[in-house]
């Protein structure tokens, strides 16, 4: 059954000529960026920002902190499946790859696949399908299996031969420390990826990821003001060179920058008991637009969306696959 689900994988260039496609989930924080008036110079300020950001991580042997120039990608990837007799074909996700240019030997560095993280069928989940189980509840409530079918199709991706055909490395996904939870500070300290932070309970966002088979660690890189999220397979600090996880992190902090200023651009960092918030004021603002409410809107009609054209029409399909599919194991 599971060879029934195959992927197929197509890239575009994201720089400051870059425009969504039709088929980009829009909202996604790159695609976000790319809309309106002045959408070229929202991207050129925020690549410039990445490289910035990247240059003072890799200090070493950088005494003018411009030997590096960070080059992205969006990978975007389609679900191929057979249903009632025939071939059909979903968008399934996108991620961002990271190329690194050394301008002093001309080298180019692969980095980290993943970092931003968009998906179909995780709109449906929290956008349509966990907010009509709660309102039938009367209360917050998890639907059965919440999760699960994402999980698997994540897990599947990573192990077809389109992923590992074009990749070497298992993917870290970086993103926003939740609002909802009290983290703290730790002894633990890496080189690029900063002091280490803990919390004692995982939030949503944490267990969804951990049935895609990816645990999370929490750091707060040199210069920053607030930790970060990473998710990931394996040994983070180990499996990944510090050039590598350099790109990583000066992606994923300009975005949260930008789109979630009361803590990745506040202008006092974390505590030793940390709290994140985006009620609190003293912060600074990228000057880059970004239109928040409009990206939680979108994400509801996305769902809808794939309730409509992937979940309702294909469900038996999807069941079956996911019952014969093995649980991940984070």
């Amino acid at each position: 059954m599971a060879n029934e689900f195959t992927f197929s994988i197509s890239t575009t260039r994201f720089d400051e000529d870059y425009a969504p496609s039709e088929n980009s989930r829009i909202t996604t924080n790159f695609a976000n960026l790319a809309r309106g008036e002045h959408r070229q110079q929202n991207l050129r300020n925020a690549l410039t920002m990445i490289e910035r950001r990247f240059n003072a991580l890799a200090h070493w042997d950088n005494p003018t902190q411009d030997r590096y120039g960070v080059e992205l990608e969006i990978v975007s990837v389609e679900l191929e499946f057979t249903a009632g007799d025939e071939d059909k074909e979903f968008p399934l996700l996108e991620v961002l790859d990271i190329t690194i240019v050394d301008r002093t030997t001309g080298a180019r560095h692969h980095g980290i696949v993943g970092n931003n993280f968009s998906s179909y069928v995780r709109d449906y989940d929290f956008s349509v399908l966990l907010p009509a189980t709660t309102e039938a509840a009367g209360k917050f409530t998890l639907p059965d299996e919440f999760g699960v079918l994402h999980g698997k199709l994540f897990q599947h991706f990573l192990a077809s031969d389109a992923y590992r055909e074009r990749f070497t490395t298992t993917p870290v996904i970086c993103i926003s420390v939740s609002t909802s939870k009290e983290y703290q500070r730790t002894a633990n300290h890496h080189p690029v990826l900063g002091v280490e932070y803990q919390q004692n309970d995982y939030s949503l966002t944490d267990e969804y990821f951990g049935k895609m088979g990816l645990k999370v660690r929490y750091f707060m890189p040199p210069g920053s003001v607030a930790p970060l999220a990473f998710y990931f397979q394996g040994d983070l600090l180990n499996d990944y060179s510090n050039l590598q996880l350099a790109g990583t992190i000066s992606t994923m902090e300009t975005f949260q920058k930008i789109y979630r200023p009361e803590i990745y651009n506040a202008n006092a960092a974390a505590a030793h008991i940390y709290r994140p918030t985006l009620d609190q004021q003293n912060f600074s603002s990228t000057q880059i637009g970004y239109d928040r409410v409009e990206r939680s809107q979108l994400a509801s009609a996305q769902g809808k969306y794939t309730e409509e054209h992937f979940m309702k029409p294909h469900q038996d399909v999807l069941d079956r696959w996911a019952a014969d599919y093995p649980t991940p194991v984070a």
